[in-house]
């Protein structure tokens, strides 16, 4: 049925198509006075949980409201689910979205002709186009519902640009704006305030947060995917969401579980339309699908017995954890979380932030969300208590979260965490937690030897501890921000002002005893290609070959194979003397791509350097180059600096370099009689230093 008569449309009591529409013989706690506030024309912004019922919030004063509501969502799928789910009520409600079938577009504009659409959702990414306005137009629309609203702030954690199109489309129509968002702190309610309202204080409604239907469990990484695949395992049947943080993860995870006998399929962003719709038709259809999807693009279904959410990587904040989360238990029966964290996450996560373009201050307060997710998931006591207090609520413990179950034993750490920092600032910050804890544990690699490390005061100062166990109080030091990655220097471990009290000795630290405890049981993974330092840098070399090789329509091995920039992550040269002296470097290599792979290592393009020089690169006539160099500028103007400048050409100096005359005679070869006068004692006598 559609229901567009004028009846239906200026009844004020939304209780009769409540029932006769979508079935309810009631509202949840606190959606009827924001449907009330809707269908009264309010301008509305609802912070409710996910799975709260927003939806109903925005679709129900839709049928009681002339026009069109347009629903402005960035997931593809929830929208679509919403779609299907309004059609099998008898609404007329329709999508305009990049997954699209032609037949669906057509029935959308013939139901815009007939006037007989109700709902018509639509992506953020098509208010750019140009004929989107003229549209709602054409259609009538006389309702703006805006889904996932914290996306219009950049204090959010998922800020979309396209959403900030939606201020101008409400002032355009000059129709009522209604906002949900399942997470939104103070700043971003006032962001949202001042970018879809124009600065105006909206209707605003916040519902509580606590979902106690979802038992919430942290567990750090210790052989990832065995952990996931052993949590579906103990579900059997029960349909599940794992999110990851890759694409290829989404795809290598659920083949895994298929091959382990569990339903399983991918979904991401990067598959096409039709796959995507197929897996979400699976999942809405058949009992216990898992799918494996990307924490990116969201899932966005409205599945109400999905029984359990995994995170196999680390969410981005605690307001994505809550979102992710939520889709779990929306029946409100009982259903269950884990979610997997590590140091790599943590360092990925604080590089995301660093690497950002936003502001300092945008910058800043993405780091006290980021702080905040790792602080739960390092709790020590009930984590709903912490989860609540962050969004403002307080509770009493739940009986349903992990920490409730065994409680975390924790034990003085303040030692330990004052040898790390020391190790730290020992060795410049210019170390990642591998070679910091060889240090600590007195391993002397090659790498610890050639530094020098194992001379400092630090070296052998953890033996007290396992490999394992010092990986945990480095992953927990991260996770409580005394120890920050530098995305500068590829992930390199700089301390935070927090620490300072710490290092002096005034502010007592205490960690997890199991998480140390389990960095003590921890089974070794395989051997890595490099060290967890060093494989960032890695990762940033190989995508430099790669565009370089794309570039000139060669393998990638033609410009440097892997061992080669496996050298390059663990070596790290810092002048094009040091890149010489990598294996496969050679000179013509150096000359085309040494300044290059120089720049991705520091940080910094690479001081210009004379081709004459440059031939000396590596060599021990580079450095004696440089020192004949020095003396030439020292003496341009002669022993008094009196003298005409005069000076003596690079290639007049590599040759000299390379040569080594002995005496003047030799050296008169080279220079003419003036330049030998002049630099004659001062070069003969570094030629003789040099041996």
């Amino acid at each position: 049925m559609t229901l567009a008569d004028p009846a239906a449309a200026a009844s004020p009591d939304p209780s009769a198509p409540l029932r006769a529409v979508f079935g309810f013989d009631g509202f949840r706690p606190g959606q009827e006075e924001i449907v009330r506030a809707v269908i009264a024309g309010q301008d509305v912004l609802a912070i409710m949980p996910t799975g709260g019922g927003k939806s109903l919030c925005y679709q129900l004063p839709a049928l009681l409201r002339p026009g069109v509501t347009v629903v402005i969502s960035p997931l593809i799928a929830l929208m679509r689910d919403q779609v299907r789910a309004l059609s099998e009520a008898g609404v007329t409600a329709g999508a305009l979205t990049s997954a699209n079938t032609e037949d669906e577009t057509a029935a959308v504009f013939e139901a815009i002709d007939a006037g007989t659409l109700k709902l018509l959702y639509i992506a953020p990414e098509r208010l750019a186009a140009g004929g989107t306005l003229a549209l709602l137009r054409r259609a009538g629309c006389g309702l703006i519902a805006v889904d996932e609203a914290h996306c219009v702030s950049q204090w959010g954690h998922d800020f979309r640009p396209d959403y900030l199109r939606i201020g101008e489309l409400r002032r355009a129509l000059g129709v009522p704006l209604a906002a949900f968002t399942a997470t939104a702190d103070a700043e971003t309610r006032a962001d949202i305030a001042a970018r879809l309202f124009d600065g105006a204080v909206p209707e605003t409604f916040l519902r509580g947060f606590d979902r106690p239907n979802i038992r919430l469990a942290f567990r750090a990484k210790d052989r990832p995917r065995r952990q996931i695949m052993d949590f579906a395992a103990a579900r059997p049947g029960q349909s599940g969401i794992v999110y990851c943080a890759t694409r290829a993860r989404t795809e290598s995870l659920a083949r895994a579980l298929a091959d382990a006998g569990h339903p399983a399929r991918a979904y991401h962003g990067g598959m096409e339309p039709d796959a995507r719709r197929e897996v979400e038709r699976l999942f809405q259809t058949e009992d216990g699908l898992i799918v494996v999807a990307t924490v990116a693009f969201g899932m966005g279904v409205d599945k109400p017995d999905i029984r359990w959410v995994a995170h196999a990587d680390m969410p981005k904040s605690i307001e994505a954890y809550y979102q992710e989360i939520g889709r779990a238990g929306r029946d409100g029966a009982p259903a269950d979380t884990l979610t997997l964290f590590g140091a790599d996450d943590i360092r990925l996560r604080r590089a995301q932030v660093d690497e950002g373009q936003a502001p300092p201050e945008h910058k800043a307060a993405d780091h006290a969300r980021l702080n905040a997710l790792l602080g739960l998931a390092e709790a020590a006591t009930c984590r709903r208590q912490v989860l609540l207090r962050y969004f403002g609520e307080e509770a009493e413990p739940c009986g349903n979260c992990d920490t409730c179950a065994v409680p975390a034993r924790l034990f003085d750490a303040t030692e330990a965490v004052r040898k790390a920092l020391s190790a730290v600032l020992r060795t410049g910050e210019n170390f990642g937690s591998g070679h910091l804890i060889d240090i600590l544990t007195g391993n002397a690699t090659d790498k610890v030897r050639a530094r020098g490390h194992d001379a400092l005061p630090t070296f052998a100062v953890g033996r007290d501890l396992a490999r394992g166990a010092w990986q945990a109080v480095f992953r927990q030091m991260m996770g409580r921000d005394l120890l920050r990655p530098d995305p500068g220097r590829h992930g390199a471990l700089r301390m935070t002002e927090a620490a300072r009290p710490v290092l002096r000795g005034e502010t007592q630290v205490m960690l997890r005893e199991d998480g140390v405890e389990a960095g003590h049981r921890a089974r070794p993974e395989p051997r890595a290609l490099v060290t967890d330092e060093d494989a960032p840098l890695l990762a940033a070399l190989k995508a430099r070959r790669k565009e370089l090789a794309e570039a000139a329509k060669v393998p990638a091995y033609v410009i440097f194979n892997d061992r080669t920039l496996i050298e390059m992550a663990e070596r790290r040269p810092d002048s094009l003397d040091a890149m010489a002296a990598i294996g496969g470097v050679g000179a013509k290599k150096l000359d085309r791509y040494g300044a290059i792979f120089l720049e991705v290592i520091t940080g910094a393009a690479a001081e210009p350097m004379h081709p004459a020089r440059q031939k000396l690169a590596g060599a021990e006539g580079g450095g004696l180059y440089d020192r004949l160099a020095a003396a030439q500028a020292r003496l341009e103007r002669g022993e008094t600096g009196l003298d005409k400048p005069l000076s003596c050409s690079p290639a007049q100096l590599a040759r000299i370099a390379r040569h080594r005359p002995r005496d003047r005679a030799a050296l008169a070869h080279v220079l003419d009689e003036r330049r030998a006068e002049r630099f004659g004692d001062a070069f003969l006598s570094i030629l003789c230093e040099s041996g």
